[in-house]
Parts: structure tokens; sequence; C-alpha cells
């Protein structure tokens, strides 16, 4: 069979399968997994996953809400909004392959967003969690002031979230240029000396998703709540970055960003 004139990106697999690549690019795609069985096998296993989800889940969207939380201050409030974010928090710690990861009805990332973001985020990872006297501009002994001046710097509310039930202690932070805004940049360091760190800075969508990618060295989760878009950055193994950022998310999500 004829190969397609571009190579298919693992993005692009990601976008078929959650139905937001380009039409001009879907028969591509179709070619390319008919001559790459096992890209096929993972994408067929993504869709598989994505269609329990949806089962489990999208009846939750026509339920009413409940009255104890039909409180004046989110009268206003799309009426979906609690749904989503309800989704959200019981998906946290799902991660399927690479592809969709929370899913939302109408909620969709477009994969440039989470190329651009992710690519800077793992850069600035790669950049400082190499440095042994100058990882961070403010370090963790001055945390509130270290978070006051990101929020003010990046124009959202920025908490550097509490991680020691992962073994991971806050080394500090810095502010870096994000894809579009300034990028709020933390750091947290385990007793062994492993890294992780979170990425995030003001990014245009509303998507509570997750996704994932890695190479041979890092690995990273993206993901964006009201307009904030975060990427936490560590080792490739999901399972351990899915558990951190069950953590960041349910922290984060309290605070607005």
């Amino acid at each position: 069979m004829t190969e397609p004139l571009m190579p298919v990106t693992e993005d692009e697999l990601h976008a078929y399968v959650d139905g937001e690549l380009p039409a001009e690019r879907r028969a591509d795609v179709e070619a390319w997994l008919a001559a790459h069985p096992a890209d096929a096998q993972r994408v067929r296993s993504w869709q598989a996953m994505a269609e329990a989800l949806h089962a489990r889940y999208d009846r939750v969207l026509d339920e009413p809400i409940p009255a104890r939380l039909q409180l004046d201050r989110l009268s206003a409030a799309p009426p979906r909004r609690w749904i989503a974010g309800a989704m959200a928090a019981t998906l946290a710690a799902f991660i399927v392959g690479g592809g969709a990861g929370w899913f939302a009805r109408g909620a969709a990332t477009t994969p440039s967003a989470f190329r651009s973001f992710t690519v800077d985020a793992l850069d600035a990872h790669r950049l400082y969690v190499v440095e042994v006297r100058h990882p961070v501009e403010v370090e963790a002994s001055e945390r509130a002031h270290l978070q006051q001046w990101l929020s003010k710097r990046v124009g959202y509310t920025v908490t550097a979230p509490e991680l020691e039930a992962s073994g991971l202690k806050l080394v500090g932070g810095r502010l870096l240029p994000g894809p579009d805004a300034p990028a709020a940049f933390l750091m947290y360091e385990s007793a062994n000396g492993e890294r992780f760190t979170l990425y995030t800075s003001r990014a245009a969508t509303d998507a509570t998703q997750m996704r994932y990618a890695s190479d041979a060295r890092d690995g990273a989760l993206f993901w964006a709540d009201r307009g904030v878009g975060y990427v936490l950055a560590g080792p490739t193994d999901k399972e351990r970055l899915s558990q951190v950022a069950k953590q960041v998310y349910a922290q984060t999500e309290k605070t607005g960003g």
C-alpha cells in the first residue's frame, strides 16, 4: 500500500481517536493505520476505552443538578459546568496510552495547542532539572512570596501544590516566557533526587482533558482548566505521573489555578 506523503505523528493518532483530526488528514491517517498494524492496535485500544468511558458516564450529562449544588452563586454558571468538573475529578487518574484521559462532552483541546504547550514545558523541565545550585529563582522557604509573585505576573492564582503524599517536596519556582503569556514554573524533588516540574500558563481552551507525551528521557501530562494550561513533567512512568497529577488537579481546581 502506498505510504502517506507525510508521516503520521502520535498527536495525529490521538486526534483521530478524539474526533479532532482535520478532515484533509483523515484519509492519510487511515492509510497509515492500514500499513502499520502496531499503531492500528493502539488506536483500537484507545477507541475501546473511550467508548467504555462514554457508556459509563455520558448518562450523567442528562441528570438534574443535585439540590445541594443549587446555590445562588452557581445560578449564573453554565448548567453543565459542575458535570464536567465531576467527571474530570472522577477520571483524574485515568490515562489512555497517550490519547484522551478526562472526557467531557464538547470539551476539546487542539493537537497544536497540546504540542506547543508541552514542548515549551519539557524544554524548561530539561533545562532546569539538571541544575544543582540554581534550579529555581525563588526557593521553597519563601513559598508565600513565590505564590504571590507568580500570581501577579501571570494574572491568575498560582498555588504550589502540597505533594508530600507522593514523596515530593517543593524546591521552588521561577517565571518563564510561555507560548502566549508568562508561565509559572514550579519544581519538586523526592528523597532520592527524582524531580518533577509543573508548568502553567494561559491557554486558549477550557478543556478538562489530559494527554500524555514522552520520549526516551521524560514524560509529561497536559491538561487545561478555566483558561489555564498545565503540564506536569517528570519520569516516563505514566502511573507515577498520573498519581502526582491527580494531587495537583485536586488542589489547583479548588483555587481556580
